[in-house]
């Protein structure tokens, strides 16, 4: 068997007035760069601006089989990278050669790579090849893994956004309850620039929900990068002190801030969770060094693909770290589910069911079998490969305008 074609997909905004929510905002790494830079309001919740909103990735082999991938973030340059270098690396290799194909891709790209927009774009590939190989073992790829370590995954509604309305934050936070979730995430408003005043209202944030939910559904709350290390402290032991207790505290600081990382980590009694912007095991290797984070939090279609992921997962393992990836989708709960180190998964609620059409909820539009969360778990359906389809209809009406090709034409 070898890859016969290598094919993105760019997918436009599908409707501008959907992708914002109203009302909603979250602190951003802008927030720690002093006054003309801040501002919660500048960086409101929901898919970033531009004219591309995600890159899908389609692996065709002469067997006829096909694996999908998607890049994380989505940025359209991320298909120049596929096309123009990716593809040639690829198309005409034997889809199980995984380690050697990502090896080729990775080191061929050192001079521009080895972080962000072009590891996002090796993850899509090496994902569609992992789905290739369970589609061609007739297995689910977590039985390529190691199998299953849990008939069902455990998992967190990750939504609520900062709101200045707090009833309507409260009424959001207790939908996912009612909805069967025992662990709910929302998102910090304020940063340093906010100074006292931010304090004090990402506390009525963090209060308004834990009243909805009350004591017994664990919270946690995302910084997003939004503070710088005094701040992260000050906050966290604020939050502390009020007895507003969170299961963990997500990206208080800038992902290369490591050293900050350890010294918040060694200050405050709340676990500290990162990694959602970091890349490779060697970026992952030196948050374990340095013993930066509690939890750490890969996300697959960013890290280098399933192929590093689990690089990644074992080393947490060997360090007795727990791994909970950033977002849901099934290119995250295959490791999910394949490893003892992964209690929880997150988990972003369709459009339909309390959550918005943004990029974290884009995939439910532009694919067909992600599994829906019931009570607060959900089961992956053993299909092989990823167990994942193109929705083809979908896919060819958002496909941005600088693109003919539809799904199906050659």
């Amino acid at each position: 068997m070898f890859v016969t074609q290598l094919e993105t997909f760019l997918i436009a905004p599908p409707n501008a007035d959907l992708l914002m929510p109203r009302g909603e905002f979250l602190a951003n790494p802008l927030d720690a760069c002093g006054d003309s830079w801040s501002g919660a309001e500048q960086c409101p919740a929901g898919i970033r601006g531009g004219p591309v909103y995600a890159v899908l990735v389609r692996a065709a082999t002469d067997e006829g089989i096909y694996g999908l991938g998607s890049v994380g973030v989505g940025s359209g340059a991320a298909a120049y990278v596929i096309d123009e270098h990716l593809r040639h690396i690829v198309v005409g290799q034997n889809p199980f050669d995984v380690e050697l194909l990502w090896e080729r891709m990775f080191r061929g790209t050192l001079n521009y790579g080895r972080k962000g927009l072009v590891l996002e774009a090796i993850s899509a590939v090496d994902i569609a090849l992992w789905d290739i190989r369970g589609k061609a073992t007739g297995q689910p790829v977590y039985n390529l893994l190691g199998g299953k370590t849990k008939t069902r995954i455990p998992v967190y509604a990750s939504r609520l956004y900062a709101h200045h309305n707090l009833d309507t934050l409260a009424t959001q936070a207790e939908a996912f309850v009612r909805q069967g979730f025992r662990a709910v995430k929302q998102r910090f408003g304020y940063g340093p620039s906010a100074g006292s005043q931010g304090v004090r209202k990402n506390l009525e944030l963090v209060r308004a929900v834990r009243q909805a939910i009350g004591p017994d559904v664990d919270l946690m709350a995302d910084a997003y990068m939004g503070w710088d290390v005094p701040y992260a402290i000050r906050m966290i032991r604020a939050i502390e002190d009020a007895g507003l207790d969170l299961r963990w505290v997500e990206e208080p600081v800038m992902p290369d801030d490591i050293d900050g990382y350890a010294q918040i980590r060694r200050s405050v009694a709340t676990p500290i969770s990162g990694g959602e912007h970091e890349f490779t095991r060697y970026g992952y290797r030196e948050l374990i060094r340095k013993e930066a984070v509690d939890i750490l939090q890969p996300d697959v279609n960013r890290v280098g693909g399933i192929t590093e992921a689990q690089k990644i997962w074992a080393m947490a393992a060997a360090h007795n770290l727990q791994v909970t990836p950033h977002a849901g989708q099934l290119h995250n709960y295959h490791l999910v589910m394949s490893h003892l180190n992964s209690p929880i998964a997150e988990y972003f609620p369709r459009p339909e069911d309390g959550g918005a059409l943004d990029d974290d909820s884009l995939f439910w539009k532009l694919f067909t079998g992600e599994p829906l969360a019931e009570d607060g778990y959900v089961t992956l359906s053993g299909a092989p490969g990823l167990g994942l389809e193109l929705n083809e209809e979908n896919v060819n009406r958002w496909l941005y305008d600088g693109r003919a090709r539809r799904v199906g034409e050659s």
